[in-house]
């Protein structure tokens, strides 16, 4: 498949060129695929910010240790999860199901109250955390596409999440980071590009039952 020889292709990008930069094309075919990442019920409970402003990146790589990815990649990408999850969001989303697919609202009604009965039993900070997860998932679809585009990402975890929110204006957006990934083009130095990958073993990591 050519997906597995993309992923064994595919690796966390600790040195960009900064020189070579995604071409509106490919960014878009990149986030067109992001968009149809799953989520549980179809919420999609998260924004996905891209950030190209040089100065901004500049900010976000002082509040990620000073990590060269954050202003040598063509972008960064920043997920950031709803922390306001509440009726109106999921009023929001049962509406756009019937504009979409053309259906009677009235038939949604069940759906739309299993949805809300679920987020009710969630306490606030259960909903942020489980809003966090949820964007993990759009992650994973991320760094699957770029691979399959020949585009390289690092999914990073190592950032100061409350300044990211302050220097993004996340919390005016009701919105709080989850985890971030530059994306751009290998530099050809970068000494971990052809290093061989190390996995558990099959037969270690699976269990078969």
């Amino acid at each position: 498949m050519s997906l597995l020889k993309q992923l064994n292709w595919r690796y966390a990008t600790k040195k960009f060129d900064s020189t070579k930069k995604l071409s509106a094309e490919q960014l878009d075919t990149l986030l067109a695929a992001v968009r149809l990442s799953p989520s549980s019920a179809g919420l999609q409970p998260y924004k996905i910010l891209v950030v190209t402003d040089p100065e901004i990146r500049a900010q976000l790589r002082e509040a990620a240790h000073g990590q060269p990815q954050l202003t040598d990649a063509s972008a960064v990408i920043v997920f950031a999860a709803e922390t306001n999850l509440d009726e109106a969001y999921v009023a929001n989303y049962i509406d756009r199901i019937a504009a979409t697919r053309g259906i009677d609202r009235a038939n949604l009604e069940v759906f739309e109250q299993n949805i809300k009965g679920n987020i009710d039993r969630m306490a606030e900070d259960q909903k942020i955390v489980w809003n966090h997860k949820q964007s993990y998932i759009a992650l994973g679809v991320l760094l699957s596409a770029a691979a399959e585009l020949g585009i390289d990402a690092c999914p990073m975890e190592g950032f100061a999440a409350g300044k990211f929110d302050e220097i993004l204006g996340l919390k005016e957006l009701g919105l709080a980071s989850s985890v971030i990934a530059p994306i751009g083009f290998r530099a050809d130095d970068d000494i971990f590009s052809n290093a061989i990958k190390v996995r558990r073993p099959t037969e270690e990591l699976f269990i078969h039952i």
